[in-house]
């Protein structure tokens, strides 16, 4: 059955798609009728995940940044969506550990986009979207690593929408504040120690505090800006970050 929709003919990669946000992407963009590669480090999950929308798996360790050059990197749209956090102060905060989350959320994004620009510009056409957060245009205690990763996946996502508008290539940040994934919930845990607070009072005090909208954000609705920054409605829209903080960066 020939695939529809604004994506048909179109073939996605998203990353850390096995799980929350990602795994959100990938059903959305399938949805929109994209062929989608799940990458993942957890290959039996991205194959569960990828099987459940005709799609293919990819295990892959971003860490790993050597081997991020021999992936398949032919594709129209690139999600840039794996991450992890680490919750320390500043003068506590493991060296090793800063230094491997800039490399899984900065420098393994600059090589998958390294890699897939080509394969873009001979199509003369291409759809970036990097998972940011709200931690790429605010800071938070405790965060040091993640802030400076996702702070500098912004400069990064603006330089691409520079270099790739010419060839039909847009790139976006979304910024979801929290969003209820596995990742946020073990950091619930990590900032009940930092804080010396239960975890309810993380949830309302420190996560939710700062928004208006006094929710954590589902993993689907950033999935649907995603989809949104990769149709042909946003074809204006390049080297900008879509904001979804529950009003946290209105104050």
């Amino acid at each position: 059955m020939e695939a529809t929709g604004t994506l048909a003919g179109r073939r996605a990669l998203v990353t850390g798609g096995a799980s929350g946000i990602g795994r959100a992407c990938v059903e959305r963009l399938a949805a929109a009728g994209a062929a989608v590669v799940v990458l993942d480090r957890d290959g039996d999950a991205a194959k569960e995940v990828a099987a459940t929308v005709d799609g293919t798996a990819i295990a892959a360790d971003l860490t790993d940044l050597d081997g991020i050059d021999s992936l398949d990197l032919d594709v129209d749209v690139l999600v840039n969506n794996a991450g992890l956090q680490h919750v320390a102060p500043l003068h506590e905060f493991p060296v090793d550990r800063f230094s491997l989350i800039l490399r899984l959320m900065l420098e393994a994004p600059f090589r998958l986009v390294r890699g897939a620009l080509p394969h873009m510009y001979g199509r003369g056409w291409g759809r970036i979207v990097n998972v940011s957060s709200i931690h790429g245009l605010r800071a938070s205690a405790y965060k040091s690593a993640y802030v400076t990763a996702k702070h500098g996946l912004e400069g990064l996502s603006k330089v691409i929408a520079l270099e790739g508008a010419p060839h039909g290539v847009t790139s976006n940040c979304v910024n979801p504040a929290y969003v209820r994934t596995p990742l946020v919930e073990g950091q619930i845990a990590d900032q009940a120690r930092a804080h010396g607070l239960s975890e309810d009072e993380v949830v309302e005090q420190v996560m939710l505090a700062p928004a208006a909208v006094k929710r954590l954000i589902e993993p689907e609705e950033v999935a649907e800006a995603v989809a949104y920054l990769c149709s042909p409605v946003a074809a204006s829209i390049t080297g900008s970050s879509l904001v979804m903080d529950g009003g946290w960066s209105a104050h």
